[in-house]
């Protein structure tokens, strides 16, 4: 080595890589979506045009996916019918840095996007939702306005007030929060259900006003009022009952209690006048529905307790343990003798690979391993021998 030579902790750090521009994916879940489609895939691809956009169809059958594949979109196929099944899928199929979400039928301000976007890396949060303005007045149909106001005033009782839009389905997602959000909606209520997970957990998140345009004449909704309002306040109780149970199985303790209440009030009534509890079996229909009131007033309170235990804990250091040489049984006869019985083409140890380091939490044990047969599919190496056992001569 020549003295002129820099060694190499003299010298200059290399500069530093420019920072990669992140991966944005536009996903649009659509479902005979074919008036709008094309419009909506233009839109996001003037406002954001470093974008990739996905178009998700759910068995549409009015040609939506191949105009949106005219169009120049990534076409995807969710043979599941619901919206909830598709947002699932383009949640594990997508691979990006940074998800906006739209629905397809023109509704949605696509020159909002890169605000929306900016916001998220801005502010490192992990969901930011373009609120519709005016939704609580005008939701484009009859008692979808109203339906709106009820189910965010029900929201903000039993969740939070953290948002204001739980069903807009205009957002922006962080890859962290789009591959760790559990799923389990099938339909119109998946939104319901990310804003729900976004709050118990204490995700960063943000809202942003944006305009809400009126469908094209030619473009139904597939939202149904009754049906769907029946599955979102499911949702609601199926959420309430996992993420706050003394609140879910008390309100159900505390109605059987009532409802106890007003049947033996008569009751009463006739005992503090006669002495005597004429009928009898409304006594034992009370006394019961106290009974299954108390207990699920207690049932909800031990699984408040469990739910708010923090049930992780850092397990101990796994322990490196690897046996003395002179300790392990020569491996060499073994390997030659069971590649010979298997019919290998040789026989030598090279074709095998080496003992590995056995991963222990304690000490060995006082046992022995059986040796490998010719009837075994593949040779087991011998396990070492415990150092107050006696090795085998050879």
């Amino acid at each position: 080595m020549s003295l002129a030579t820099t060694p190499s902790y003299l010298s200059p750090a290399p500069a530093p890589e420019a920072e990669r521009a992140p991966e944005i994916a536009v996903t649009i879940p659509c479902y005979n979506e074919a008036a709008t489609i094309a419009q909506v895939i233009a839109d996001f691809r003037a406002a954001l045009p470093g974008a990739t956009i996905y178009v998700f169809d759910n068995n549409s059958t009015d040609g939506t996916a191949d105009i949106a594949a005219r169009a120049g979109a990534v076409v995807r196929r969710e043979f599941r019918q619901g919206k909830g099944h598709v947002v699932r899928r383009i949640f594990a199929d997508v691979d990006a840095d940074i998800y906006v979400m739209a629905d397809g039928d023109a509704t949605y301000d696509a020159a909002m996007a890169p605000t929306l976007v900016e916001l998220l890396q801005r502010n490192h949060v992990d969901m930011v939702v373009g609120t519709r303005a005016d939704v609580t007045r005008d939701a484009g149909r009859e008692g979808h306005a109203f339906g709106n106001r009820i189910f965010n005033g029900l929201y903000h009782r039993i969740f939070g007030r953290e948002f204001s839009d739980i069903f807009s389905g205009y957002r922006v997602f962080s890859r962290r929060f789009v591959k760790s959000f559990p799923a389990v909606s099938g339909g119109f209520e998946i939104e319901t259900e990310m804003s729900v997970h976004a709050s118990q957990l204490g995700i960063p998140c943000l809202e942003r006003p944006t305009r809400y345009g009126v469908r094209p004449e030619d473009s139904a909704s597939k939202l149904r009022t009754f049906r769907d309002g029946f599955r979102i306040l499911g949702m609601f109780a199926m959420l309430t009952k996992e993420t706050r149970p003394a609140l879910f199985f008390g309100t159900i303790g505390a109605a059987f209690m009532l409802l106890a209440a007003l049947i033996s009030a008569p009751l009463m009534v006739t005992w503090v006048e006669t002495g005597l509890v004429p009928r009898f079996p409304t006594a034992i229909l009370a006394t019961g529905l106290v009974i299954v009131g108390v207990m699920s007033v207690f049932s909800g309170l031990i699984l408040d307790s469990l739910a708010r235990r923090v049930t992780w804990a850092p397990s101990a250091p796994s322990v490196q343990w690897a046996p003395p040489a002179h300790r392990v049984r020569p491996a060499s006869w073994i390997c030659n003798w069971t590649a010979t019985a298997m019919g290998s083409p040789t026989g030598s140890r090279s074709a095998w690979a080496p003992i590995p380091t056995q991963r222990r939490a304690s000490p060995p044990m006082r046992t022995r391993t059986a040796w490998p047969t010719p009837s075994r599919a593949w040779p087991v190496w011998p396990v070492p021998l415990d150092p107050w056992v006696p090795p085998v001569r050879w």
